[in-house]
């Protein structure tokens, strides 16, 4: 069904060719007509060259086969897969939509760059694997003729987490998963652990795991750039915009049980165009809803959770923006440069920036302290109040540390069990999710792109099951929980 709707999106462009074919047999008397009126337009208006009048560059295509929501690094990752799986060049045409060309408020440039294997479902772990081997071998992925080769800057530092005596058993039961899963990932006990890393105060500490590879941090905005002009390469299209509305068809049905629902189809996607009123229809056979934390209010305008409760048609997308801070910090007397990214049982942690004994880190709030997410205001006495407090007790020599900065950014949070949503939705068929990755959307990006773009094209995951992350969990209520959220 779905290689039907894409067979449909690409007919489509055929027979505008046809149609524009037809015409040719009378171009040559408008041609000579189009050329008076530049002649004139020209005579009165002031300069040399003919100009339109009105420019049509920053529009989108009136058609595209796929539209997708968010050009982040999640929506360009989709793109990528999308493009480097079709089984013909040029075969779909794809493009994305992102309201905010700066990114200046986009999570991905807002990240802390990390990336580990040190997750408790077997689905994140393999994710964040392929993620690992994708940054290592980036040019093999992204080079681009004549222009330079990417530098993600990848410290390979790994992932330092910490557990206390009642947190000892099941830090013992994730490692177990991570090693059956290819990740290399060790135990250490607090004797080990002060030996290795002295500057660690182990009081409390019971036990301790460590990422020997494939784990640290990079550049986030690198990957946004390299993706971005990969994408464009390969012939997706960009535009500047919001999307506003769904036209979609509707086919009526009734269950087993005797209870009737409405499958959608989206066929037009409007798209509002930046600081202006006008907007454009994109005819499409595909959207991909990758607009992070605000793709609960995309889900909603195709329909999605606007049905009676506890039905599926009611069942909302449960994905909203969470606010988070990045604090960054000097202290000549820190931890040196063989410093993993620590996380310590209060959930603070910490990471090495630079050379210059400047460091970075935060602490997620608890539900009662969440933040306003209507703005990117930094908060410096959660700072003095909650993290410093944790840093200094686990590392002595932040006791005298001094902030030089700080900056905001959002989650796309999934506020049922801060895992990915990815696939299509069960009654709107046609509309794919890629987000609610709360927080560690960044590094598994590669991997998830990769998932749904099989999934438009095959039908099925293929070489990651991520079925477990698919919509209708919401509606069972079949919580799929990760025990390691940072």
């Amino acid at each position: 069904m779905l290689g039907r709707g894409l067979r449909l999106g690409l007919r489509r462009g055929l027979v505008t060719q046809g149609l524009s074919a037809r015409r040719e047999g009378s171009t040559l008397d408008w041609d000579g007509k189009v050329s008076e009126i530049k002649k004139k337009i020209q005579s009165i208006l002031p300069g040399g060259a003919w100009n339109p009048l009105y420019d049509t560059s920053h529009l989108p295509p009136e058609h595209s086969d796929v539209v997708i929501v968010g050009g982040g690094v999640l929506g360009l990752s989709v793109a990528y897969w999308l493009k480097k799986l079709e089984r013909r060049r040029g075969a779909i045409r794809v493009l994305v939509v992102e309201r905010d060309h700066t990114y200046l408020q986009a999570s991905t440039a807002l990240s802390v760059g990390g990336i580990r294997q040190q997750f408790s479902l077997p689905e994140n772990i393999q994710l964040s694997l392929f993620s690992a081997n994708f940054l290592r071998n980036i040019n093999e992925y992204l080079a681009v003729v004549d222009a330079p080769p990417l530098d993600l800057q990848f410290n390979p530092l790994g992932y330092l987490l910490l557990a206390s005596e009642k947190g000892a058993a099941t830090m013992e039961s994730n490692v177990k998963v991570q090693r059956q899963e290819g990740a290399k990932v060790c135990l250490m006990s607090p004797e080990q652990l002060q030996n290795k890393f002295p500057w660690i105060n182990t009081e409390g500490v019971a036990l301790a795991s460590y990422g020997m590879e494939n784990e640290g941090w990079f550049d986030p905005w690198c990957l946004l750039q390299g993706l971005r002009r990969k994408v464009q390469s390969m012939g997706v299209l960009f535009c500047q915009g919001e999307v506003t509305r769904f036209i979609s068809s509707s086919n009526h049905m009734k269950t087993a049980s005797g209870r009737e629902v409405t499958l959608k189809r989206i066929y037009e996607v409007h798209v509002k165009m930046d600081r202006s009123l006008e907007y454009q229809p994109v005819e499409c056979a595909i959207v991909i809803n990758a607009a992070g934390a605000w793709s609960g209010h995309v889900a909603e305008l195709a329909g999605i959770g606007k049905g009676p409760p506890g039905t599926l048609q009611g069942t909302r997308l449960p994905v909203e923006p969470r606010k988070r801070y990045v604090y960054v910090w000097h202290c000549p007397q820190g931890p040196g440069l063989e410093a993993p990214l620590v996380t310590d049982m209060s959930g603070a942690y910490f990471r090495r920036e630079g050379l210059g004994n400047n460091y970075l880190g935060g602490l997620s709030p608890t539900e009662e302290e969440e933040p306003d997410p209507g703005n990117l205001e930094v908060d410096y006495d959660f700072f003095q109040d909650k993290v410093w407090p944790s840093l200094a007790q686990r590392v002595p020599a932040f006791e005298t540390l001094k902030v030089r900065s700080a900056w905001a950014g959002y989650y796309d949070y999934n506020t049922f069990d801060q895992n990915g949503v990815v696939g299509p939705h069960p009654l709107v068929a046609n509309m794919y999710f890629a987000t609610g990755f709360s927080g560690h959307g960044l590094q598994q990006a590669p991997g998830v792109g990769r998932a749904v773009a099989e999934m438009v094209l095959e039908g099925h995951f293929q070489t990651i099951d991520l079925s477990p992350f698919l919509f209708s969990r919401f509606y069972l209520g079949e919580k799929v929980q990760e025990h390691v959220i940072i």
